[in-house]
């Protein structure tokens, strides 16, 4: 894999972590395909941000949940990359993906099915898509949550979610070491976004808890979760394979 040229694919780089992680790969010198859901107007904001950084990017429009169009959306990614002269991904982030905050008690079927959907049937099928295009030599980078590693009520199906990409990561790495494409996981503690209504961001009650539990004192902000997006999608950090990278400022040590 050349470090001339990289490609990094990020689902649901529209807004939030996705698009820290965009900008934040765009400043280290790799080219976008970032996915939106339904908010194209801030997914072209992102691409020009990213052009104005003097990278190369697109936004494809991408539902994750519906798994039965990932090889439609495969094909508009090589397109995208035969018109840019290239070949191969170099990175592929595994991103996009929703909340839900529903104690055992109250969590409905058709909530549980959704999420499965989102956070483990799409991610699934997504890679499986799009492993032709990713590059020997590449990165998969899965991102999880802190409520995988520690258990705070009403988060039961969503962690369940992450518990279950932290185990396809490991498969990923085991499957794929031949190719030389290591995979690892990105488990964010709590961060101040709009993710799952901005709970952290907005609750002033839930925020202070956070930042009781936390050894920086504080929740977390997109800046702090891009960066390590960029260091564990880099050619220089391949050895780290079938890890759980957890960037939560010390919550719960």
């Amino acid at each position: 894999m050349s470090n001339a040229t990289r490609v990094v694919l990020i689902t649901g780089g529209s807004r939030g972590l996705g698009r820290n992680a965009a900008l934040a790969l765009a400043a280290d010198g790799a080219d976008i395909v970032l996915t939106y859901r339904s908010q194209a107007e801030a997914a072209q904001e992102v691409v020009a941000q990213i052009e104005a950084l003097g990278r190369r990017a697109v936004a494809i429009p991408l539902d994750v949940a519906d798994s039965a169009g990932v090889g439609d959306f495969a094909a508009k990614v090589r397109t995208v990359l035969e018109g840019w002269g290239e070949t191969h991904l170099q990175g592929l982030l595994n991103n996009a993906g929703e909340g839900l905050h529903a104690m055992i008690a109250d969590t409905t079927v058709e909530q549980f099915d959704a999420l499965v959907a989102v956070h483990l049937k799409g991610p699934y099928f997504l890679t499986q898509a799009l492993l032709p295009l990713i590059a020997d030599g590449g990165r998969i980078l899965n991102v999880s949550s802190g409520l995988a590693r520690f258990s705070l009520p009403g988060s039961s199906a969503y962690a369940m979610m992450k518990g279950g990409i932290e185990v396809f990561t490991r498969y990923l790495a085991k499957e794929l070491g031949a190719r030389g494409i290591s995979a690892n996981t990105l488990a964010p503690g709590a961060i101040e976004t709009d993710f799952g209504g901005g709970r952290v961001r907005d609750d002033a009650q839930v925020n202070a808890m956070v930042a009781s539990v936390t050894a920086m004192g504080r929740p977390g902000k997109p800046d702090d979760i891009g960066p390590v997006a960029v260091a564990l999608l880099s050619p220089q950090t391949a050895w780290i394979n079938a890890q759980r990278v957890e960037a939560s400022g010390g919550m719960f040590v």
